[in-house]
């Protein structure tokens, strides 16, 4: 299930790399130097520079990093990584720093439950990463930024202080949209909506032959769903806008907008998934899928693994795509879950630490994540993926833009929770239990109650 499964995706991997190494013979140049620290007409040193590394250790494994830091070892001759990779890398590296001890890298994403990466943010205790994007990649001759898809590090996670500078740097990605049975799209000569009135028209013509337009696993599904929604109807200044829970940003004609485009999806949606949206029972919701039940369900890449010893009908076969977009030639977008790296403000090494992360956007790199199935946010990086992975990860290269951050973080407000309001009143709506106006002014209730209380 995705909170259980998203929290595989959205762990980062930790090492912490710290090595006194003695001179390099085998370097073919010498490591560079500091010249101001260079006694006058002395040969420059050629010791050994070391990197500390830390990551989380998640289902991708150690051994991954291993080899990612001896790749990075030969392309930076006179540069030695020492890693620290540990399933609690918090605690292992938590005293450490206490005691001023920091690592150079941290490979640790957002959310995790002791929440080590946004108590930085937070105490601004990060090296601000936006020269990395102009940095040319180790062994190559190109940019970060021409490298990585656009969207990636204008977030609110990457950019958290809303300042237009890059602290967090995007690493691996899990898109998120619409899954479909192709093969039951190719027996019908149905096409795939690419906007929202196509997808009414469609849902118009499924119904009469028995099959719903719609299903959801829980109504927590509805999260990427509504961000990418906002993104498409108000772009990223009302997307941010709407998530920082701007005074009368509901009240507008996009917020109209989204919530009414939900509530007709509402209408849509095979009624018996309310009954079924839950941790017990949500895969029955998933299934209508591959029974030919319904049409659409929004989901993760996971779900296919979820459900791979599931029944499903005859010539069933996978299809992905992102929400429709609101009008013929607007944007369509696709949220997704992603990954982050970053380095502390107190690391002893941030030029090096800057260089090592440039490089794991190199092709060698990004072929070494690839094979544990670790996919990185690098154009065109889907054309090198087989398979399933190969149809989801082209979902931005095929003309879908990427939508990401969330609602922003507040201290506790008694009795509000923003999650609960915006998404879990779906199945009422489904239901028809709660009208549209009574879940806009729900929402408004809470987003009214937690803007005072922003961190």
């Amino acid at each position: 299930m995705k909170k259980i499964l998203s929290l595989a995706v959205t762990a980062a991997l930790t090492l912490s790399l710290a090595a006194c190494g003695s001179n390099s013979g085998n370097s073919s140049s010498p490591a560079p130097t500091d010249s101001s620290n260079t006694p006058a007409n002395s040969t420059p040193s050629t010791e050994t520079r070391t990197l500390k590394l830390a990551a989380l250790e998640t289902a991708y494994g150690a051994d991954v990093w291993k080899e990612i830091t001896a790749a990075f070892e030969k392309v930076t001759p006179g540069v030695k990584v020492e890693t620290t990779i540990d399933k609690n890398i918090e605690d292992v590296i938590g005293p450490g720093m206490k005691s001023g001890d920091f690592p150079d890298v941290i490979h640790l994403a957002t959310g995790q439950k002791k929440a080590l990466t946004e108590t930085f943010v937070k105490d601004n205790n990060l090296t601000d990463l936006t020269d990395v994007l102009s940095m040319t990649i180790p062994g190559e001759s190109v940019t970060v930024k021409d490298k990585l898809i656009p969207g990636f590090t204008d977030t609110t996670i990457t950019n958290p202080y809303g300042d237009g500078k890059t602290f967090l740097m995007p690493m691996f990605y899990s898109p998120t949209g619409l899954f479909y049975n192709a093969g039951l799209f190719e027996q019908k000569g149905w096409a795939v909506p690419t906007t929202w009135d196509e997808m009414w028209a469609l849902g118009d013509k499924a119904k009469a032959e028995g099959i719903a337009l719609f299903s959801y696993p829980t109504t927590g599904y509805f999260d990427s769903f509504f961000y990418a929604l906002l993104n498409e109807v108000g772009g990223a200044d009302f997307f941010t806008k709407a998530t920082s829970y701007s005074e009368g940003i509901w009240q507008t004609s996009e917020a109209t907008q989204v919530f009414d485009l939900i509530t007709k999806l509402a209408s849509y949606t095979e009624k018996t998934v309310p009954a079924n949206a839950n941790k017990d029972n949500f895969t029955k919701n998933q299934q209508l899928i591959l029974d030919n039940k319904a049409l659409f369900m929004p989901n993760g890449t996971w779900v296919v693994g979820e459900m791979s010893k599931a029944p499903r009908a005859d010539g069933f076969k996978w299809g992905f795509t992102a929400l429709p977009a609101v009008a013929a030639g607007g944007d369509s977008y696709s949220y997704t879950f992603f990954e982050q790296i970053w380095v502390p403000a107190k690391a002893e090494n941030a030029d090096l630490a800057k260089q090592f992360i440039a490089y794991l956007y190199s092709d060698e790199a990004a072929a070494i994540f690839a094979k544990v199935g670790a996919v990185q946010p690098i154009k065109d990086m889907s054309s090198k993926l087989d398979g399933d992975n190969k149809l989801f990860y082209s979902i931005y290269d095929n003309g879908a833009k990427a939508s990401m951050g969330a609602f922003a973080t507040t201290d506790p407000v008694e009795g509000v929770n923003i999650s609960d309001n915006v998404f879990g009143s779906i199945d009422s709506l489904v239901t028809g239990a709660k009208t549209q106006q009574q879940w806009v002014e729900e929402i408004t209730k809470a987003s009214d109650a937690l803007r005072g209380a922003l961190k």
